[in-house]
């Protein structure tokens, strides 16, 4: 982590969420949010639409989900009206399937070609068309290892400064946000590049 990097998580570490999006919003012109529409990203969603209604929202829909997550992703789009931009794999998952198993196996030497063309190129394609200069993610400690060495603030590897505004809080602080705010979680999600909970999917870091 560059020193620039820990002077602003030094300088932001005791910010609220709301605190962390309007800094976040007002130092970027070109702000985005990634979603994936799991457990607890309605949190990011609705505290990003609060402070930016027009935020461009990034979700790379690998075609994999489940029915309840795509359920789901329709009623939050139109209930937050939400500016959507959606990504999806170049070749679809019933062509995918001539060539490989379904989803392979993380110890399947198909497993990374999967997560490339699922996942990976349709997120930097999504980057490379919209150029943002900020990347907000709803990244929290304790998820995975590798998000345990990260902060508030942090960089992909890339170069793009990314924010995590609700990265320091639990489960149950994000419960009870979602009922003050009368806002719908959802749990039935799967993404078939992790493998487990604790593993990167790839677009965060290794």
């Amino acid at each position: 982590m560059s020193k620039d990097i820990r002077a602003l998580n030094n300088k932001l570490n005791n910010k609220l969420p709301t605190e962390l999006i309007k800094w976040g919003i007002e130092k970027s012109e070109n702000p985005i949010l990634t979603t994936n529409f799991g457990p607890y990203e309605i949190t990011i969603l609705h505290l990003c639409v609060v402070a930016k209604p027009d935020i461009k929202i990034v979700w790379c829909d690998s075609g994999y989900n489940t029915k309840a997550t795509y359920n789901y992703a329709r009623k939050i789009i139109s209930e937050l009206r939400l500016n959507i931009k959606i990504y999806v794999p170049i070749n679809t998952a019933a062509y995918r399937s001539s060539y490989m198993p379904e989803i392979p196996n993380i110890d399947s030497p198909l497993h990374n070609q999967f997560t490339e063309e699922v996942k990976l190129e349709p997120f930097r394609r999504a980057m490379a068309e919209i150029k943002p200069d900020l990347w907000i993610t709803n990244l929290r400690k304790g998820q995975t290892t590798f998000r345990d060495t990260i902060n508030i603030v942090s960089e992909s590897e890339a170069g793009l400064l990314k924010l995590s505004p609700f990265y320091n809080w639990s489960d149950k602080k994000l419960d009870r946000y979602i009922k003050e705010n009368k806002l719908e979680n959802e749990f039935d999600y799967f993404d078939p590049t992790k493998g487990s909970e604790k593993r990167e999917c790839g677009l965060h870091g290794k």
